[in-house]
């Protein structure tokens, strides 16, 4: 397993201005040898003695690696296979389908038994899908080029003049709209293929992304790209928690939550997150104290 490892500089840090070890339980631990799920699963997968995964077309670092999620290479490669592992299916009885981002959490009849391409988990979603439980947290960050104007901004006022573009669906365009709200109306996009293309040609100034790819985007993809900074968590109304995607009212979601709450238990999403995703402590931590008419950073 290729661990991926990324040092880049942080040109400025964002600050908010404001006026006013454990085993899972017996009902998943699968029958010794069995490989084809256990007795929660049982009756509940889209095909018998199968778990059917889906992934993005394509899917990114660090997500997963060269585009093959059967490598188990990359962040929620390796999350999809150790569910797998902990709900008593082989890593011969998985099986991968490709959908795009919105079309997974559209209304009706999946192709898949849980999907994963860093969905957020919250209420609009919940109308048309379910969720597990959160099997990662992040925040969001800008990246921008050397001589954007976004570079060296330290507040959200910095920022008002920014145009910023972002992934059409996603919780970092509503973070720009909501949180960021810059005076022009942001760019949105089919993919972050997409808004990373338009940076590159500065027909943006800064993109928003979760903090993993916006390190992976600076260090790897994108040349004289930076993280101008990341916003904390309380930045946002609804905190960007990552769950796995089923059908409405799938009853494989009850062991997909056992299975998630084992894993965070016994230190293998800890690892996992270690293994695959940009250390937060790279990033500024930005800490604020609140004051009568704004937060300031201490």
């Amino acid at each position: 397993m290729r661990k991926l490892t990324i040092s880049i500089a942080i040109t400025g840090t964002l600050l908010l201005a404001a006026c006013g070890g454990s085993s899972s339980s017996s009902d998943t631990t699968a029958d010794a040898g069995a490989g084809t799920g256990n007795e929660c699963t049982n009756g509940k997968t889209l095909n018998a003695d199968t778990l059917t995964i889906g992934t993005g077309n394509p899917a990114y670092s660090p997500w997963v690696e060269n585009d093959k999620p059967e490598s188990k290479e990359g962040f929620e490669a390796a999350v999809a296979y150790a569910v797998a592992t902990e709900l008593g299916f082989s890593d011969a009885a998985v099986t991968w389908v490709r959908t795009g981002f919105d079309e997974a959490v559209q209304p009706g009849k999946k192709n898949f038994d849980f999907n994963l391409q860093q969905f957020s988990i919250n209420d609009e979603r919940k109308k048309t899908v379910s969720f597990s439980a959160s099997y990662y947290s992040t925040n969001q960050a800008v990246v921008a080029l050397a001589d954007s104007p976004a570079i060296g901004a330290t507040t959200v006022a910095d920022l008002k003049d920014v145009k910023f573009g972002a992934q059409t669906g996603t919780t970092s365009l509503d973070f720009i709209a909501n949180v960021i709200k810059p005076t022009a109306e942001p760019f949105a996009y089919d993919d972050n293929a997409g808004a990373k293309a338009a940076l590159e040609a500065k027909q943006i100034d800064a993109i928003v992304v979760d903090l993993p790819t916006a390190f992976y985007i600076a260090a790897v993809e994108l040349t004289g790209a930076s993280v101008v900074g990341q916003f904390p968590a309380s930045a946002s109304t609804t905190p960007d928690n990552f769950g796995l995607v089923f059908d409405l009212d799938n009853p494989l979601v009850s062991c997909v939550d056992i299975a998630v709450a084992a894993l965070k238990d016994n230190g293998t999403l800890a690892e996992i997150e270690k293994t695959w995703s940009a250390d937060k402590t790279n990033a500024p931590v930005i800490a604020f104290v609140f004051c009568i008419n704004s937060f300031v950073r201490i």
